[in-house]
């Protein structure tokens, strides 16, 4: 009997080792399941999105800009480790205050002056805030290669139970997502970069909340941006649109524009 009981013993042990997951399969599983809530399919196949909204800005916590935004995406062929990626934001109820266009690897802020191409400081940390958003890496970045997950196990974010997840690309870029385990939806993520006047770390951080069907997306309608635990950036959309055809001309500077020179 005692060899019996031994020998299932062991047989029990064996079984649960063999299906015990690894840190990178159970990253794998969270951030399936995360996709498949933001839509899956839909998700990946969403080619543009329209964002309608307000969107204010702060400096030390204090509010220093409040803008009636539309911003405007579009997604191109991804590419390792390059951005493929379009945006534009147009601010203004009518859309007459001016906009500002993000290209592969420019700025330009263009107003009834004329395009003038923002400090490169600028379109770096645009492109470092995107290549290491969590939808943008679920919907251009999960199969590049050089890509590796690693679970950090489950806690606690403000009183809900969360899947924490790290998401290194080739380059050692990495992305921390915290992603509920109720909704399998992101709620947090967290990336450092170095600035690069001060040289020294800052640790950016955004929050995704109240989470709504985008035709079949599920988005964020308030996105809200820290920096070294001060409030920069808060978004609250008003409607949200994806698939809506935009044409490329949306995102090339308007035909015979006066060039204005870089500050």
């Amino acid at each position: 009997m005692r060899m019996t009981t031994a020998f299932f013993l062991a047989l029990l042990v064996a079984g649960t080792s063999g299906h015990a997951e690894t840190s990178q399969q159970r990253a794998k599983r969270v951030l399936d399941e995360c996709l498949a809530a933001l839509g899956g399919p839909k998700f990946l196949a969403m080619r543009d999105r329209v964002e309608e909204g307000r969107a204010y800005s702060f400096y030390r916590d204090k509010l220093t800009g409040l803008s009636i935004a539309t911003i405007s995406t579009q997604y191109l062929p991804p590419q390792q480790g390059k951005l493929a990626v379009r945006e534009r934001e147009d601010f203004g109820k009518k859309k007459d205050y001016g906009s500002v266009l993000f290209t592969e690897s420019e700025a330009y802020q263009v107003t009834f002056r004329g395009a003038q191409p923002l400090p490169q400081e600028r379109f770096d940390r645009y492109r470092e805030t995107t290549l290491h958003d969590i939808f943008y890496i679920l919907r251009q970045r999960m199969q590049e290669s050089g890509m590796y997950l690693e679970s950090r196990g489950a806690d606690v974010l403000d009183n809900r139970p969360v899947e924490i997840v790290d998401i290194t690309d080739a380059d050692n870029r990495t992305t921390t997502v915290y992603i509920d385990q109720t909704n399998h939806v992101p709620v947090r993520q967290v990336f450092y970069r170095r600035d690069p006047v001060t040289k020294e770390r800052d640790e950016e951080v955004t929050l995704f909340t109240k989470y709504r069907d985008a035709g079949g997306v599920l988005w964020p309608f308030t996105i809200e941006r820290d920096r070294n635990g001060e409030k920069i950036l808060q978004i609250f959309s008003e409607s949200v649109r994806v698939n809506q055809g935009l044409a490329d001309s949306l995102f090339a500077l308007p035909a015979g524009v006066r060039m204005l020179k870089r500050n």
